[in-house]
């Protein structure tokens, strides 16, 4: 075993866990400073208050209510910027480029919603608060903050911190990519858990002098197939495609593969054209040069935002529904025999099984002979599980779901393995889907609504996928207001 290869004491996660806790730790010591210091400037500044006699700020209950409410404001804002996500992975520039973007944003509505409809003689005092507040929030932050991603890089290179790391590749390229990342000048802290071949075929490389030479270093984990089973195993962070020129066929289908891996990096070799025609990007001029692939859909705030919203958007549905929500449960009980919700389990985010909840539609014995799907003139469906469906009342329910985390309120429709396993066998680009959460509404549904056959759920997937690729706060706002106008004028089926 090669000797730059090690475990770590600490699983990564844990790691990260505790260095996002001391960031937000000073985070929030920033923030009361900040504002302490603001209170001070503003009183010596602005109201003269000579400085012996400064312990009055301590009096003042808006000095207390901004000392508590301030930096939970600052943190809020933080969190939906991504700022605690992967801190292993945070380079001193991208600090400052974040704290300098979230500090401009966090002042001017803290200068907005707190400050502005202060006492102050002229605007002159306006603009000294605002520079203040922005010089002093931004120096303390970032001063934190570049303290310890120092700290952290300086462990990276020092080899103390890794990023458990997978091969794809068995031959030449992987061998000598290996090499390259691991005798570096600047060490990124790849850590590799082994390597899988492209091929097919289950057997241990012996053969080939390049695969046997790669199998001294790293263990042989298998092969692609089984890619997903080894990141889940192995708490993979990190994935490098390094295969050779007449391999270069399968990335897309090895991409295909990693599809739903959650935020697993994944990284892929150049070629020299890649590097003539400007394509390779690193992040540092040190490191080996790689392709990082971006399989984010939406930038983090974005995520943060959405995820906001389908907490608000619930609540307030499963509040103001209510009356509806009960006038419904006690219809559905009084009209045909059999339980009031329908809980079935259904296929999400990442291809993990959950319960989906919704009224019952269809009489108890109605799937006693194996699952189907419904159509227009399901004998299976009741009277009023026919009207709920048109007015979509049957989805009330899974607003429980989004809270619950497992769905959103916009995504995809989810489905049963059963009908999955025949899509994929048709359009297996069905698995992209997974990369995100079903939702209770989706494009594919407000275009084409319920599919009553494996061939309209194909039909239907192309919008599904064309929502996948514009996938954006705006798309969610457009598709919720397709979807309340469909509701309105009772068109879903």
């Amino acid at each position: 075993m090669n000797p730059h290869t090690h475990r770590q004491a600490t699983s990564p996660q844990a790691r990260n866990r505790r260095t996002a806790l001391r960031y937000i730790f000073f985070d929030i010591l920033s923030a009361m400073l900040a504002w302490t210091l603001l209170f001070i400037f503003r009183k010596v500044r602005l109201e003269s208050l000579l400085l012996h006699d400064l312990g009055q700020i301590f009096t003042d209950s808006n000095f207390w209510r901004g000392i508590i409410l301030v930096p939970l404001a600052w943190l809020a804002l933080y969190s939906l910027q991504g700022s605690y996500k992967n801190v292993l992975r945070k380079s001193r520039l991208k600090e400052f480029q974040q704290t300098l973007t979230a500090t401009i944003i966090g002042v001017v509505i803290l200068f907005f919603a707190l400050l502005l409809d202060d006492q102050v003689v002229n605007y002159r005092g306006y603009y000294l608060s605002f520079l203040f507040l922005f010089a002093v929030h931004f120096g303390l932050t970032y001063l934190f903050r570049v303290v310890q991603t120092s700290n952290t890089v300086r462990k990276v290179h020092c080899r103390q911190i890794g990023f458990p790391t997978l091969l794809i590749g068995s031959h030449n390229k992987a061998y000598q990519t290996y090499l390259d990342l691991e005798n570096q000048e600047t060490y990124s802290g790849n850590i590799f858990a082994g390597f899988v071949s492209v091929d097919t075929t289950d057997n241990t490389p012996d053969d080939n002098a390049s695969e046997s030479r790669l199998g001294t270093v790293i263990p042989y984990l298998g092969t692609v197939a089984s890619v997903k089973q080894l990141i889940e195993q192995h708490h993979i962070e990190e994935v490098i495609i390094a295969v050779e020129d007449n391999e270069q066929q399968q990335i897309q289908q090895i991409l295909r593969t990693l599809d739903g891996c959650g935020d697993v990096i994944i990284k892929i070799t150049p070629d020299a054209r890649d590097i003539i025609l400007g394509m390779v990007r690193v992040d540092s001029i040190f490191h080996s040069p790689l392709i990082t692939i971006n399989t984010r859909l939406m930038e983090e705030w974005q995520y943060s935002v959405k995820r906001f919203f389908d907490i608000l958007l619930s609540l307030l549905a499963l509040i103001l529904l209510s009356p509806v929500f009960l006038i419904t449960a006690i219809i559905v009980k009084c009209t045909s025999p059999g339980p009031v919700f329908y809980t079935q389990e259904r296929i999400g985010y990442q291809g993990k099984p959950f319960k989906m909840h919704k009224f019952r539609t269809m009489y108890t014995d109605a799937e006693s002979c194996g699952p189907a799907l419904s159509r227009d003139d399901d004998p299976r469906i009741t009277p009023f599980g026919r009207f709920m469906r048109k007015v979509r009342l049957d989805e009330i329910p899974q607003f429980y779901n989004v809270l619950k985390g497992t769905m959103s309120i916009v995504g995809y429709r989810p489905e049963r393995q059963f009908y999955i396993d025949q899509i994929i066998r048709r359009c297996p680009e069905y698995l992209l889907l997974q990369r995100i959460k079903p939702g209770i509404t989706s494009w594919g549904q407000v275009k084409y609504g319920y599919a009553s056959s494996v061939d309209e759920m194909c039909e239907r997937l192309k919008y599904d996928l064309l929502y996948l690729e514009n996938m954006s706060i705006t798309t969610d706002i457009k598709i919720l207001i397709y979807t309340i106008g469909i509701i309105f004028q009772g068109r879903g089926k």
